[in-house]
C-alpha cells in the first residue's frame, strides 16, 4: 500500500471541480477552503460524539482529551479564514454566480456540531430535504441529549443538586438558562480543588464556546470583507445572519456564574 492509496488521494484530489466558464483562477481557493473545513468538521463531530459518550460513562479524563483536540481543530478552522480573506470582491465576482443556490448555510456538518453542542433548532431539518442521509443524522442529534446535557447528567450522578427537569426533558429543544444549574456551577467554582475535574471540564467547555465565537466572528469579517452588505448565496442575508449567530450561547450557566462570582 502506498501513501496515496492509504489516504485515497486519487479521490480526494479529484474532488475539486471548478464550474466557472471561462475558468477563473481563484475558484479553486474557494472550493478547497470549504472542502478542508468540512473535513475538519467531520473530525470535530467524531471527537464531540466520543466526548459525549465519555461524559455518559463518567470518564471525564477521556472526554477532556477529546475536547482539547477539538480546541486545536477550532484554532485551525479560525486561522483558515485568513487564506480566504485574500480573495478580493472583484475576484469572487468572477465565479460567484456559478455557486447558484449553494450556500454554507447548507452545511449539515456545521449544523450537526451546533446540535451536538446544544443549539437545537427543528426548523433546520427541512433545509436538508434534498439530502436524506444528512437529514437523518440531524434528526438523530436533534432528538438526543447534547454534550452539555450529558455533562449535566454526570454532575447529577456525582451528587450535585441538578434540577430534575433538566435530566428528563424534550432533548429536541434548546435549553434556556436555569437558575438551579447556575447554583450548581457556583458550587463547583466556589471550591475548585474539591471538584477539580468538574471545574476543569467547565473551563474546557468555556474554551470551546469562546473558540466557536471567534470562528463565527472571523467568518463574519471575512464575508464582510468579500461581499460587504450584499445578501449571501442560497438566500441567506449574509453578514446580518452571521452577526445574529454571535448572540447564541451553548453553555449559558457557565457565563452567568461568572457574574455571580464577580459580584461576590
Amino acid at each position: 500500500m502506498s501513501y496515496g492509496d492509504y489516504l485515497g488521494l486519487d479521490r480526494l484530489l479529484s474532488a475539486q471541480t471548478p464550474l466557472a466558464e471561462p475558468p477563473q483562477h481563484d475558484e479553486l481557493l474557494f472550493i478547497i477552503q470549504h472542502q478542508t473545513s468540512e473535513l475538519w468538521l467531520k473530525l470535530v463531530l467524531h471527537e464531540l460524539r466520543a466526548a459525549r459518550e465519555n461524559f455518559r460513562a463518567g470518564r471525564l479524563a477521556d472526554a477532556l482529551k477529546q475536547l482539547a483536540r477539538v480546541k486545536h481543530i477550532q484554532a485551525t478552522l479560525t486561522e483558515q479564514w485568513s487564506v480566504l480573506a485574500t480573495l478580493t470582491p472583484s475576484e469572487y465576482a468572477q465565479f460567484r454566480d456559478f455557486l447558484a443556490t449553494s450556500s454554507g448555510f447548507q452545511s449539515y456538518q456545521y449544523r450537526a456540531v451546533e446540535f451536538l453542542l446544544g443549539n437545537k433548532n427543528a426548523r433546520m431539518i427541512p433545509v436538508f430535504d434534498h439530502d436524506p442521509p444528512a437529514q437523518r443524522t440531524l434528526q438523530e442529534l436533534l432528538d438526543e441529549p447534547s454534550l452539555y446535557d450529558e455533562f449535566i447528567a454526570l454532575l447529577a450522578s456525582r451528587g450535585f443538586d441538578v434540577p430534575a427537569e433538566l435530566l428528563d426533558r424534550d432533548w429536541s429543544l434548546s435549553r434556556e438558562p436555569h437558575d438551579g444549574l447556575i447554583a450548581v456551577m457556583h458550587q463547583i467554582y466556589a471550591d475548585p480543588h474539591a471538584h477539580w475535574d468538574a471545574y476543569e471540564t467547565c473551563e474546557e467547555l468555556v474554551d470551546l464556546e469562546d473558540n466557536f465565537q471567534l470562528w463565527r466572528f472571523r467568518h463574519l469579517k471575512t464575508v464582510e470583507r468579500i461581499i460587504g452588505t450584499a445578501p449571501g448565496t442560497g438566500g441567506s442575508s449574509g453578514v446580518p445572519f452571521l452577526r445574529k449567530a454571535l448572540e447564541q450561547s451553548f453553555f449559558p450557566e457557565l457565563y452567568a456564574v461568572r457574574g455571580q462570582i464577580a459580584q461576590g
